[in-house]
C-alpha cells in the first residue's frame, strides 16, 4: 500500500509540474517570484509585520481624468491595512488627503483648512440624532499571498529592454476576479521600477515613479493631518467624506448615451403613482405631477426615487464637499447656514413637498432640502425675441443654462409638468429630486430664465429657484410677475428674462437683497450696453457681444430654427448643460440636454406642447 501511495504522490506531482511548466514562462516565473517578496513585505498575513511602501508619482498621461493630474506630482505613503498618505503641491501651495485607521482627512495649506471625518459627529448639525457611523475597508488587493504561487500561470508576461509587459488570462480573471487591460512596467538600469502604463478600456494610465521604498513601519505622528500649531482642525461626519469619494469614483464612469438625432413623436407611459406618472416621450423622461404639496412630492419620489438619490449624491456629496478644499470652507457648515437663514423665508408648502419627496425617495429630508439650494451658483444667458425681431412677430424665449458639466446633472435630466391644486399649471424643465425651477413656462403663456450673479452669501431671502416657481404659479401677466419678484426678500445677485406672449412684452431684471432693475426690450443698461429693437439679450463679457451681433446679423427673420442656433457656441460656455426654447404663444419648447461628448446646445432638441401635455388642445393665445 505504501508503494501504491508513493506512486501515485509522486505521479501527481510530476503531472502537476509538467502542467505547471507547460503553462509558464522563465518570465512570467520570475516576474511571480518578485512580486511575491514585495507583496509579503507591504501585505503580509500580520499586520504588525507591514512595511511602509513610499515614493513619488508622477501623472504622464490620464486621459479619463480629463487631464486634470497630468504633470502632477504625488508623493505617497502606504502601510497596510489601514494607513495611507497623499500629498502634492499644486501652484505652489500644500495639499494632502490621508487615512489613519478609522479616520480620514484632508488638508489645504494656502487656505490653512483642515478636516477630519470621525463617525461621532452628526450628518448635520441641526439634527443631534443623526450620527451614522460607518465601517471603512482596509485597503487590499484581490490577491491573497498564496496566488503568487500559481501567478506564473495565470499572468500572460513579455520581457523586454525597457521592462516587462502583463496581462491576466482570461480564465484567471475570471476565477480571482481580476481587472481586464495590461500593465506595463518600466525599469532603471540599475533594475528599480521607474514607471507603469495601465491600458484597460481604450483608457490609458502612465506614471514615472522615483525615490521607491519599503522600510520599518513609520511613526504614528506621519499618518495624521499636517496642520500646523494654531489652525483649527474642523471634525466634520466621516460618512460625508466617505459619500465623497464613492461619488468621485463613480463619476470617472459617468456616461450619457446620446440621443437619436430624430425625434420621432414615440411616447409611452412608463410608471403611475397616485395622480402622478411618468413617461418616455422620444427617449427623454416626462414628470406628471398633480395635487397637494404632500401628494406631489410623494409622487416625485415613488416614481424618480433612484434619480433624485443620484442627484443628492453628486450635488451634495460630490460637487459640495469637492469644493471645500478649494473654498477652504466645510461645505455642510456652509449650506447649513444658508439653510438656517434661507428657510424663514421659503413658503411652507414648497417645505412640505421638500420632505414628502425625501421619505418617498429614501432620502434624509436634510439631504432634500440642502440640494435644493445648488442653483444659488448658476451662471447662463437668456434672451426674448418678439415683434419686428421675428418673422410674423412670433416670441421666441431662449435660455442657457452654464453649470456643471460633467458632475451628474445631465442624467437626471427631466421635463416636470406641475399641475398644483393652488396655482397655475407649468413646466419646470429641470432634474429630479429638484422641486424649485431655473428655466420654466406656464399655461398663461408666461417664460422664465435666470443668470447668476454674484453676492454669495446674502442668504436672508426667497432662494431663486423657488422665487421662480412662484412667479409661475401665481403670475398671470408678465405686470403680476415683475411685482412679484420686487416685492419678495432676494438673495444674492440675480439677472432674470422674462417673456409674456399674451402682451408681446418681455423684460430683463436686475435683481439684489437691496436693488431692483427693469430693462424692458430695446432699452439699454450699463451693463447691457449695446440694445436691439424687440429683444432682451443677457449674458456677459463676450458671450453678450456675440449674442447682440448674431441677432442683429438676423433681426426680422427669427423662426425656431435661427432661433436655437443663438444658444450654440460662443454663446454657451463649455459648462453648457441645458439649451431651451420656448415659444409662449402656443406652449411649444424645446429642450436639448448635454450629453457625454456634447454641450447641450449641440445635441438634439426635443419638441414638448405644454397645452398638449396638459391634455388640451393647442390654442395659440394673445397677439403677435
Amino acid at each position: 500500500m505504501k508503494k501504491i501511495r508513493r506512486f501515485f504522490i509522486t505521479t501527481g506531482l510530476l503531472v502537476l509540474g509538467w502542467w505547471f511548466l507547460i503553462l509558464t514562462t522563465a518570465d512570467s516565473r520570475r516576474l511571480a517570484t518578485e512580486l511575491r517578496e514585495v507583496y509579503d513585505l507591504v501585505l503580509p498575513d500580520d499586520a504588525a509585520a507591514a512595511m511602509t511602501l513610499s515614493g513619488r508619482i508622477k501623472v504622464v498621461q490620464a486621459e479619463f481624468l480629463k487631464g486634470k493630474l497630468e504633470g502632477q506630482q504625488i508623493d505617497i505613503r502606504y502601510r497596510w491595512p489601514d494607513r495611507l498618505r497623499l500629498s502634492a503641491k499644486v501652484d505652489g501651495s500644500d495639499y494632502a488627503v490621508g487615512r489613519d485607521g478609522g479616520e480620514v482627512w484632508a488638508w489645504a495649506g494656502e487656505k490653512k483648512f483642515a478636516v477630519v471625518g470621525v463617525n461621532d459627529v452628526p450628518r448635520f448639525a441641526g439634527v443631534p440624532d443623526s450620527v451614522q457611523p460607518v465601517e471603512l475597508a482596509d485597503f487590499s488587493l484581490p490577491l491573497k499571498s498564496w496566488h503568487w504561487w500559481l501567478a506564473p500561470a495565470m499572468l500572460e508576461v513579455k520581457s523586454s529592454e525597457k521592462g516587462v509587459r502583463v496581462r491576466a488570462k482570461n480564465w484567471a480573471r475570471q476565477a480571482f476576479d481580476l481587472p481586464a487591460g495590461e500593465l506595463s512596467l518600466f525599469f532603471t538600469e540599475g533594475g528599480e521600477i521607474a514607471g507603469l502604463q495601465l491600458e484597460a478600456d481604450g483608457k490609458v494610465v502612465k506614471l514615472e515613479i522615483s525615490e521607491l521604498k519599503i522600510e520599518e513601519g513609520a511613526g504614528s505622528q506621519s499618518w495624521k493631518v499636517p496642520a500646523p500649531e494654531g489652525v483649527k482642525v474642523e471634525r466634520v461626519a466621516l460618512a460625508h467624506l466617505k459619500k465623497f469619494g464613492e461619488v468621485l469614483m463613480a463619476n470617472l464612469e459617468n456616461k450619457i448615451v446620446p440621443l437619436t438625432s430624430e425625434s420621432l413623436g414615440q411616447r409611452k407611459v412608463v410608471a403611475e403613482f397616485g395622480k402622478g406618472r411618468l413617461e418616455s416621450i422620444d427617449g427623454t423622461r416626462v414628470l406628471f405631477l398633480q395635487g397637494s404639496p404632500e401628494q406631489m412630492g410623494e409622487q416625485h419620489g415613488k416614481l424618480l426615487g433612484a434619480e433624485a438619490r443620484n442627484l443628492v449624491d453628486r450635488i451634495v456629496y460630490g460637487v459640495g464637499v469637492g469644493s471645500s478644499i478649494a473654498k477652504g470652507r466645510w461645505f455642510f457648515g456652509e449650506i447649513e447656514e444658508a439653510q438656517r437663514r434661507l428657510e424663514p423665508f421659503i413658503p411652507k408648502a414648497y417645505l412640505r413637498e421638500m420632505d414628502a419627496l425625501a421619505v418617498a425617495a429614501g432620502l434624509h429630508p436634510r439631504e432634500t432640502r440642502l440640494a435644493n439650494f445648488f442653483p444659488e451658483l448658476f451662471h447662463c444667458s437668456g434672451f426674448a425675441l418678439h415683434g419686428k425681431a421675428t418673422l410674423g412677430g412670433r416670441m421666441y424665449h431662449g435660455r442657457v443654462l452654464d453649470y456643471l458639466r460633467g458632475l451628474g446633472l445631465e442624467q437626471n435630466a427631466v421635463v416636470m409638468v406641475m399641475r398644483p391644486d393652488d396655482g397655475n399649471a407649468w413646466v419646470n424643465v429641470g432634474y429630479a429630486g429638484f422641486i424649485g425651477s431655473v428655466t420654466a413656462m406656464n399655461e398663461k403663456h408666461l417664460a422664465i430664465g435666470e443668470m447668476g450673479g454674484r453676492g454669495e452669501g446674502d442668504w436672508d431671502g426667497k432662494p431663486m429657484a423657488q422665487l421662480m416657481r412662484e412667479v409661475m404659479e401665481k403670475a398671470d401677466t408678465i405686470d403680476q410677475a415683475v411685482e412679484i419678484m420686487r416685492q419678495s426678500p432676494r438673495t444674492c445677485v440675480y439677472y432674470y428674462v422674462i417673456s409674456d406672449a399674451k402682451s408681446g412684452r418681455a423684460v430683463g431684471i436686475k435683481a439684489t437683497p437691496d436693488l431692483f432693475e427693469t430693462v424692458w426690450s430695446g432699452e439699454a443698461h450699463e451693463q447691457l450696453s449695446d440694445p436691439v429693437e424687440d429683444t432682451v439679450l443677457m449674458s456677459a463679457g463676450g458671450r453678450y457681444k456675440e449674442l447682440v451681433k448674431r441677432v442683429k446679423g438676423q433681426w426680422g427673420q427669427f423662426d425656431e430654427d435661427s432661433a436655437r442656433d443663438l444658444m450654440t457656441r460662443p454663446v454657451c460656455m463649455n459648462s453648457n448643460i441645458q439649451s431651451v426654447l420656448f415659444a409662449p404663444g402656443n406652449l411649444d419648447f424645446w429642450v436639448a440636454n448635454a450629453d457625454s461628448k456634447n454641450v447641450a446646445s449641440a445635441t438634439r432638441y426635443t419638441k414638448y406642447n405644454l397645452a398638449e401635455l396638459l391634455g388640451r388642445s393647442k390654442k395659440v393665445e394673445g397677439r403677435k
